[in-house]
């Protein structure tokens, strides 16, 4: 196997006597799509804070690009490289999808915000931010406010914000929850159309999204990797079938 580019050892999270990752180790490869499954309470998000930096883990460690990661803050992380998104940022509800994405662009060339009027002018964040929304689907909705974007739509921008600060490693938290039908297929198009230019690791509770999707999965249970394999792997041993992907043949 390839060397890791997110590489997990002995990763432990405990709140009280709850233990939500219990001695994880992991390898993320580049360029590879990695599906995190299990039932509520597996871990899972928790995982995926870790990775981020939004919570330090109590024992362990990550390394990223062969660099010890553990103790870095969030922000940090994003300027190496890692980036979460749904929850990197909270989108601002009265701008344009493609005021969204131009501060997104202007936080990674780190020009400092400046005034918002001049940002609105300048064509070196809009002319990304522009192509951005086309790769994800919304060029007609550019000039759309946020607050005005459909649920699926707001997917689809999140995907570009956190697209702009040009990660290495995306981490993607249940991107298909509470979408239509017509949403998820588009939503899964664009994961494809993203898969082996980019690392992405993903928390998805769609099976069939997985499938369609993932190059590896891991399956946790009580913050403990109990399998890793490609979907076929997966489904083929018996117990992850019977007990998460809710086949009993």
């Amino acid at each position: 196997m390839p060397e890791a580019t997110l590489a997990m050892r002995g990763l432990a999270k405990a709140f009280g006597a709850l233990r939500v990752t219990d001695d994880l180790t992991l390898d993320v490869v580049a360029n590879e799509l990695h599906a995190i499954i299990g039932p509520n309470g597996a871990g899972k998000t928790t995982l995926l804070a870790q990775l981020a930096g939004e919570l330090q883990p109590d024992r362990g460690s990550i390394v990223f690009n062969g660099r010890d990661i553990t103790g870095e803050p969030a922000y940090a992380r994003a300027r190496l490289g890692i980036a979460r998104s749904f929850q990197i940022t909270t989108l601002c509800a009265d701008f344009t999808a493609e005021d969204n994405v131009a501060l997104a662009v202007q936080a990674r060339e780190r020009h400092g915000f400046g005034f918002w009027r001049s940002t609105r002018r300048d064509m070196r964040l809009r002319e990304p931010a522009r192509a951005l929304l086309e790769r994800v689907g919304l060029g007609e909705r550019r000039d759309a406010p946020s607050r005005v974007l459909s649920h699926g739509e707001h997917r689809q921008l999140e995907i570009a914000v956190a697209l702009a600060l040009e990660p290495q490693v995306l981490l993607l938290d249940e991107p298909l929850a509470g979408v239509g039908v017509d949403e998820s297929r588009g939503l899964i198009a664009i994961l494809q159309s993203l898969r082996r230019a980019i690392t992405i690791v993903l928390v998805e509770h769609d099976v069939g999204a997985v499938e369609a999707l993932a190059d590896r999965v891991t399956v946790l249970d009580e913050g403990r990797a109990i399998a890793t394999g490609t979907f076929a792997e997966i489904r083929a041993d018996a117990g992850v079938r019977r007990a998460y992907l809710g086949d009993d043949g």
